[in-house]
């Protein structure tokens, strides 16, 4: 009895799981880049070539997606990580925002890659080319902090600091 109905729940699980391959999330690939990053602030080529592959997947309007993303769940959670990489920075609509928070995104990522947090190590197990060096990682910092001190010098100091709500 056992056996007919284990069978039945696994006939059952198939059939959900082939039915999940027909809802598909919608993939972040628009390219739309209304307020990017390059527009206001110099990035060398070295830095750029770097933030690519470690960076623009989760936080841009374009994500290079790896083959398992056409299985689902699988492309559900990797829509919803995209979602929430941008949500957090996008560096597609980055000048759109306030300065403030421009400036503010400059220090998070200052910190996220110091601390090794960002590229996630999740991320990197399947994108190899998102690992960064040390030296890799001083040079998004050290650039990151160069457009932090630019903005310092082109704006009055409490135009940059975030208002607290």
């Amino acid at each position: 009895m056992l056996k007919k109905y284990g069978k039945r729940i696994l006939q059952a699980l198939l059939g959900i799981l082939l039915i999940a391959q027909f809802i598909r999330p919608a993939k972040n690939q628009s390219g739309d880049a209304p307020g990017d990053l390059t527009s206001k602030y110099k990035v060398p080529d070295e830095v750029m070539a770097l933030l690519k592959p470690a960076c623009y997947d989760c936080h841009s309007n374009y994500t290079r997606y790896p083959w398992y993303a056409e299985i689902q769940p699988v492309g559900w959670w990797l829509a919803q990580h995209v979602n929430e990489g941008k949500k957090h920075l996008n560096f597609s609509t980055f000048t759109n925002r306030k300065v403030a928070i421009q400036n503010h995104k400059f220090e998070e990522i200052i910190e996220m890659v110091k601390e090794g947090e960002m590229p996630m190590a999740s991320y990197t197990w399947t994108h190899r080319d998102a690992i960064l060096s040390k030296e890799q990682q001083s040079l998004i910092t050290g650039w990151a902090q160069s457009m932090m001190d630019s903005l310092k010098n082109q704006y009055p100091a409490d135009s940059l600091v975030l208002k607290r709500r």
